[in-house]
Parts: C-alpha cells; sequence; structure tokens
C-alpha cells in the first residue's frame, strides 16, 4: 500500500457534495504536531485537535494515525523538496549549488525551527523502525538527498568550480550524514553563528 492509497482526495465529496476539509491545511497541522513530538509521542486527541477536526473525520480520511503520517510525510517531503530546489535554482555555478544545499538545512536547524526537528528524522528514529513502509519512504527520501548533492556535486565538477578528484558519491554521503546530522543537533538549541559555521567548513569537503 502506498501513501496515496491513504489519502483520498477529501476536499470534494462524491458526486458533487460541498467541500468537507482543506487537506493541505490538515496536513500542515499534523506536520507541526508529529515534528514536535515525534511519532509515538503524538496522540489522535493532539492531531485532531490541531488538525481542527472531528475524529470520525479523521478515521474516515486516514482510517489511524499511521495513515495521517504517512500522508504527513509525503507533504512534507513535497514542501520541502520544493524550498530546496528553488534555493539551488538560485544560484549558477555546481559549488554555489552545493553550498545553497547545506546553508538550507543549516538555516533549518537553529531557532524555531530548529526545536521543531525533521520529520524525516524523527521518522527514520520512530515509525520506520517498527514499520517496513514508513521505512522504504524515510530511505527513499535519504536516498533523494543523496542523490540530488552527488548530481549537484558533479555538476560543479563539469563546470570547474569543484575539484575533478573529489569523489562525488562518497561525498554526498558524507554531507547527506551532516545535514542530517544539523537536524538532530538543531533541537538542543544551538543558535545561528554556530549553525551556519557549519556551512564553510562543510565546503572544504569539495575544495
Amino acid at each position: 500500500m502506498t501513501v496515496d492509497t491513504l489519502t483520498p482526495d477529501v476536499k470534494t465529496r462524491s458526486r458533487g457534495r460541498p467541500r468537507e476539509f482543506d487537506m493541505d491545511a490538515a496536513l500542515d497541522a499534523a506536520l507541526r504536531v508529529f515534528s514536535e513530538r515525534g511519532y509515538h509521542a503524538a496522540s489522535i486527541s493532539e492531531l485532531t485537535e490541531a488538525m481542527g477536526l472531528a475524529s470520525g473525520s479523521v478515521y474516515k480520511a486516514f482510517k489511524d494515525k499511521r495513515g495521517i503520517f504517512l500522508a504527513a510525510f509525503k507533504r512534507y517531503r513535497q514542501l520541502g523538496r520544493g524550498r530546496l530546489e528553488a534555493k539551488i535554482a538560485s544560484v549558477k555555478t555546481g559549488r554555489e549549488k552545493v553550498s545553497q544545499m547545506v546553508t538550507y538545512y543549516a538555516e533549518l536547524s537553529h531557532g524555531e525551527a530548529g526545536l521543531k526537528g525533521c520529520l524525516v528524522v524523527g521518522g527514520a528514529n520512530d515509525l520506520s523502525l517498527l514499520d517496513e513502509e514508513a521505512a522504504e519512504h524515510v530511505a527513499a527520501a535519504f536516498s533523494a538527498d543523496e542523490k540530488l548533492m552527488a548530481d549537484l556535486i558533479r555538476i560543479g565538477q563539469a563546470d570547474g568550480t569543484i575539484p575533478s578528484t573529489v569523489d562525488a558519491d562518497a561525498t554526498a554521503l558524507t554531507f547527506l550524514c551532516l545535514t542530517k546530522g544539523l537536524r538532530v543537533i538543531g533541537r538542543t538549541g544551538r543558535g545561528e553563528k554556530e549553525m551556519m559555521a557549519t556551512v564553510e567548513a562543510a565546503m572544504r569537503l569539495v575544495t
């Protein structure tokens, strides 16, 4: 079963009936709960309250807490990927694109955003340990970020801003570990200055 099968289009009822609720707004509210509380600590009552829905509507749309999490996870990835790709597209060279990707995660790892943490990293530590489908989604998210970084490094090698001697795949994996680690450390209340300093240090990997 895929995430899509757990998230039917509930914005409109069948046979032209009025809209029930805004799916995106409901999932955004669920995201806040899961990001702050984690999967296991988040209760159905907390989720329904945050989503502004009656429990019957939640169960009808998602079946259970797991269904809410998988749907929220999919939206989280879509929103985050869109913001990341826009940031990468704002610069020209491969080296600049690598820097923008690391900066994106560093910016999310301090202040209020840092304290909320990352749903992907949290999912890796929570539900994915007990749920094969969730584990596949988390692994796919990690793999997509790793591949993107490797592609950016190769763009830099092609345009001459990153040395050809850099091992793109190994360095991409190192960046993956670094950026996900930033999201974990961010929950401890680190400041902007020290988190952003990691970007400059990380870029030495492609020098």
